[in-house]
């Protein structure tokens, strides 16, 4: 049985159920099989290493901690680990797990409690200096920064906006809770009716629930907000990019207030790209509301420009002018949401609930670049997670090496308010579980957690090219269902500066400041097998090496295990055919794939 203490806030228990215990072991085991298939040609690291770590500060960090960088502005240490140049998880010690919280326990805030998601990036990555980056100024994510645990392996499950946001508000899958492309318009993806959301399941357990900005998921009946601006029935320029009009809301909201507790859902469209639907405002809306002839003003913004020579180019984006000049764009527009955020964190202030509330900070999915969005690969999947509670304050300013997905999110806001998770059936007779973990344990300690999975069936309706995926460790598994087709382009993406500028160098014959080519990104194996330890930009597929053969059928199988664990109807293709009519069975094609 797990220990209980008494905060000032309320009761916390920490309960080690019988299946927290054999998914730690089951991590364990899949561990220990990895390093005896790789032995004795790859070296395995060496886990009692100290990874270089910056001076620490006055006050105790906790055992296994990692300090502030030596300016106090940056949550990771400064030992050349960053988002532009990493090797994940190497050379960082194993640490003892911390329980799973289960349905019914008390691992939560008292009733009291407020949660708040203020908020979630569009199309945002790791573009602040609580990431590294020191070509930006994002003074108020730093902020949020030091005050929370920093997520250093978070991913989403799906690299595209309504999946991702449908899948963090419902802890499903894509595939299990049926948004599998984009909401809007001709696209017109939607939850299956019989889903249990984050909100709905709030909203009966007496939580007031709100969200501002862009929503962007359906139908409305499983996805209720009781306090609602969003893009069907405000201009999402006024209520995702407007933070002067997001502030006033914000109030509105905490004025309007009961005695419940709530959880508000601050959306930003920040930094979604612009330039295909509203041209006038730029490739990333950076002109709009700044002042200009026929922009507006946003009085709460103060704009900041950046020089295109001056940005960090990702590794997986083309060095070319056109492409430095997006991400000064780009970087123009997360300053306008950093400071959003911190006109939100202010509101809770001045309102006097920010001590009470769990204050968690994230994105959708990759950025709108080569590699990025619409791919399983780290640049479409990696994505910042800053964790605030102030019932968890030992660990603020640390940074977590575990491996997180956005599917834990809704886990961890159930346990925050004592809400059990929830068991349902969407069609027939299969129970549906939530297969992520609740991540308060570790605001606590470090955990052992290091496999998340992924999967994407669609983004605009004409994308269909169905991709799953595994990440363990330094290891990630994509599976290309489509992989006879080439991988499809969005339409946004398309007529951006950076895409435009590729295709015409490689249609010229022009050299393209890429690390890859179009041929081969477009036209894919159906297996790709990386070992980012070696590897870190995925550039060498060891599918078909015949020495990482047990490493593939290992992740294949975990892959296989976790899409039938979440009724996958993708899980036979592109060989076989689901029959359920009496056991669940794939029925071989014979269409030698």
């Amino acid at each position: 049985m797990g220990a209980t203490q008494t905060s000032g806030h309320g009761l916390r228990c920490c309960l080690l159920s019988a299946d927290a215990a054999q998914e730690e072991s089951g991590a364990r085991a899949l561990n220990e099989k990895l390093e005896h298939a790789l032995r004795p040609r790859v070296s395995t690291p060496d886990h009692t290493a100290a990874v270089p770590r910056a001076p620490a500060s006055k006050a105790s960090l906790g055992k296994g901690a990692r300090p502030l960088g030596p300016t106090g502005d940056s949550c990771l240490p400064a030992d050349g680990f960053s988002w532009f140049s990493r090797v994940p998880g190497a050379g960082i010690p194993p640490r003892a797990s911390c329980p799973r919280a289960r349905p019914g326990s008390t691992l939560a805030q008292a009733a009291t409690a407020s949660a708040s998601l203020p908020s979630s990036a569009d199309d945002g990555g790791f573009e602040s200096g609580a990431y590294n980056n020191t070509a930006i100024s994002t003074p108020h994510l730093d902020a949020l920064a030091r005050r929370s645990l920093v997520f250093r392996n978070a991913f989403t499950s799906v690299s595209s906006c309504s999946p991702s946001r449908a899948s963090l508000l419902t802890g499903l899958p894509q595939h299990q809770n049926g948004m599998y492309g984009l909401h809007q318009d001709v696209h017109h993806f939607n939850s299956f009716d019989g889903v249990r959301s984050l909100p709905l399941l709030l909203g009966r357990a007496g939580v007031r629930t709100g969200i501002i900005g862009k929503k962007h998921v359906g139908p409305e009946s499983v996805y209720p907000f009781e306090f609602a601006y969003t893009e069907e029935n405000s201009s999402v320029l006024q209520v995702g990019r407007n933070i002067t009009r997001i502030k006033l809301l914000v109030r509105k909201f905490l004025q309007t207030q009961d005695d419940r507790p709530f959880f508000l859902y601050v959306a930003f469209h920040d930094p979604h790209r612009c330039g295909h639907s509203q041209p006038q405002f730029g490739t990333f809306c950076e002109k709009f509301g700044n002042g200009e002839s026929g922009m507006g003003r946003i009085p709460d913004w103060t704009p900041q420009t950046y020089d295109p020579l001056d940005v960090l180019v990702p590794y997986f984006v083309p060095d070319t002018p056109a492409a430095r000049a997006d991400l000064a764009a780009q970087y123009t527009t997360i300053g306008r949401m950093d400071q959003g955020v911190g006109l939100v964190l202010q509101e809770l202030r001045g309102a006097g609930v920010l001590n009470d509330t769990l204050v968690i900070f994230t994105s959708d999915n990759g950025i709108p670049f080569p590699s990025g969005r619409t791919n399983l690969y780290w640049p479409g999947t990696a994505e910042p997670l800053l964790i605030s509670s102030p019932e968890h304050r030992k660990r603020w300013g640390q940074v977590s090496e575990a491996y997180v997905s956005l599917l834990d999110l809704t886990p961890t806001i159930l346990d925050w308010f004592s809400i059990p998770y929830p068991s349902y059936a969407i069609f027939g007779s299969k129970t549906v579980q939530l297969t992520g973990r609740s991540l308060l344990p570790a605001l606590e300690a470090e955990p052992l957690w290091s496999t998340v999975f992924g999967s994407q069936s669609h983004h605009e309706v004409t994308m269909a090219y169905p991709m799953r995926s595994v990440h363990h460790q330094g290891f990630r598994l994509v599976h290309n269902l489509n992989f006879k087709m080439p991988f499809p382009i969005d339409q946004d993406f398309y007529v951006s500066p950076t895409f435009q500028d590729l295709l015409n160098r490689t249609v010229a014959g022009h050299p393209t400041g890429w690390y890859k080519d179009l041929h081969h990104y477009y036209y894919r194996e159906r297996w790709e097998l990386y070992d980012r330890s070696q590897d870190p930009h995925e550039t060498r597929n060891l599918a078909t090496d015949p020495y990482y053969a047990p490493i593939l059928e290992l992740l294949q199988t975990q892959l296989a295990k976790w899409q039938w664990e979440t009724h996958d109807p993708w899980v036979c293709a592109p060989d076989g055919v689901l029959e359920e009519k009496l056991s669940p069975q794939c029925r071989p094609l014979h269409n030698e794939l």
